[in-house]
C-alpha cells in the first residue's frame, strides 16, 4: 500500500505552509523586508529543468515561493535525465537549475555559458553492487553500468574510483543501459554495480536488489560535499541580477522547508506528479542534507575538479574554474541576510 499524507492541500494552501513554516523566524527568513528592499525582477519569467529524479525536490517545491518572488511565469521543462541539465543551461533554453558538481566543472572547461551561484544539497547517489562488489576497490575487473559515457552517473564513478586509484578507462568495464534495464541486470547478476540516484535507491532496496556499496549522503568523503549545485545560463545572471537572487532565495528557502517539513514537502512531490509514492519521497525528503549553509560550495567544487584531473577528464586547475565559473555574489548577499 502506497500511503498518502493525510492531509491534502492546494497550491494555496501549501504557499501559506510554506512560508509559516519555511520562513517566518523558524528558518531566519524574512522574505517581505527583503522583496521590499529590492526592486522587481528585470523579468517575470523563469525556466527550470524537471527530470524523473525527486531529490531535486528543493526547485519543485519552490515554484509558489518564485511566484512569490515576482515571477508569474514559472515554467518546467520536461527533460529525460541529468546529462540534459547542462545543455538546457548552456544553450538558454533553461535560465537556472541544479546539477551536479562534476558535469558542470566538465562544461565549464568545455567552454559553456555556464555559472555556479550556490550548493543546494549533499549527495544522493548511491551506488549498488552484487556480492561481488563489497567496496570501491572491488570494481576493478567488473562490469557497471551507465546510462551513457557523458551522464553525471559516469562522472561520480570516475570521481569514486580515483579517489581510490583505480583507473577508470582501464580497470572497469563500462556497458550502458537505460536505468531499469540496468536495475534488472544487476537483480539478475548479469553487471556487477548500477549508480543510482533517487527514487531508483528507494525502489531498489524495496525489492531487495543488490546492495549498498558507497552512500554518497552518508560515506566519507562524498557526504562532506555537496552534490547538487545551483546554476544559471550565464547571459540570463548577467541580464537579470535581481532576478537570480530572488530565485535563488526562493529555492534556498524550498531546501529549508523540505528539510524541516518532509512529510509536508513530500506530499507536495505526490500531490503535482512529481512521484507516485509518498513513501519513496518522504525517505528522500528525510535522508537527502538540505542545508545549503553548512557546507562549502567552493571547497565542493575544489574537491570535484581534483577527482576529475587525477582520471584526466579536467585539464584546467581548480583555480581556473572558480575564477571563470562561478558567482558568489548572490549567495553571499543572502548569507548577509540571514546574518550567517
Amino acid at each position: 500500500m502506497h500511503t498518502l499524507y493525510p492531509g491534502r492541500f492546494s497550491r494555496r494552501r501549501f504557499l501559506r505552509g510554506i512560508t509559516l513554516a519555511g520562513t517566518a523566524g523558524l528558518l531566519g527568513w524574512h522574505p517581505r523586508r527583503a522583496a521590499a528592499a529590492e526592486p522587481p525582477p528585470e523579468t517575470t519569467r523563469i525556466r527550470l529543468v524537471r527530470i524523473p529524479s525527486i531529490c531535486q525536490a528543493p526547485q519543485y517545491v519552490a515554484e509558489e515561493l518564485l511566484r512569490s518572488e515576482g515571477f508569474t511565469e514559472v515554467h518546467y521543462l520536461q527533460k529525460r535525465g541529468t546529462a540534459d541539465i547542462d545543455t538546457a543551461l548552456a544553450s538558454g533554453e533553461a535560465d537556472l537549475n541544479g546539477h551536479f558538481a562534476a558535469p558542470l566543472l566538465l562544461r565549464l572547461e568545455a567552454g559553456d555559458p555556464i555559472v555556479i551561484l550556490a550548493g543546494l544539497h549533499v549527495g544522493c547517489f548511491e551506488l549498488f553492487g552484487t556480492d561481488r562488489v563489497q567496496s570501491i576497490r572491488d570494481l576493478k575487473g567488473k562490469t557497471v553500468a551507465v546510462p551513457t559515457l557523458d551522464s553525471s552517473r559516469y562522472d561520480f564513478l570516475a570521481a569514486m574510483t580515483a579517489y581510490v586509484g583505480l583507473d577508470l578507462r582501464k580497470d572497469i568495464n563500462f556497458v550502458t543501459h537505460p536505468g531499469p534495464e540496468s536495475i534488472r541486470l544487476l537483480s539478475e547478476g548479469k553487471i556487477d554495480a548500477y549508480l543510482g540516484f533517487p527514487p531508483e535507491p528507494q525502489e531498489m532496496r524495496e525489492q531487495q536488489i543488490g546492495h549498498v556499496v558507497i552512500s554518497s549522503t552518508v560515506d566519507r568523503p562524498w557526504s562532506q560535499y555537496f552534490c547538487c549545485m545551483l546554476a544559471g545560463n550565464r547571459e540570463f545572471v548577467r541580464k537579470y541580477p535581481v532576478a537570480t537572487k530572488r530565485a535563488l532565495r526562493a529555492i534556498l528557502k524550498a531546501a529549508d522547508f523540505c528539510a524541516s517539513e518532509p512529510e509536508r514537502s513530500a506530499q507536495f512531490m505526490v500531490d503535482q506528479g512529481y512521484t507516485k509514492r509518498y513513501d519513496h519521497a518522504l525517505q528522500v525528503m528525510k535522508a537527502i542534507p538540505y542545508g545549503w549553509r553548512e557546507y562549502s560550495a567552493e571547497d565542493t567544487l575544489r574537491f570535484y575538479a581534483l577527482r576529475l584531473h587525477e582520471v584526466g577528464m579536467l585539464k584546467s586547475t581548480p583555480q581556473k574554474l572558480l575564477a571563470q565559473g562561478t558567482d558568489w555574489r548572490f549567495l553571499n548577499e543572502l548569507k548577509r541576510e540571514l546574518k550567517i
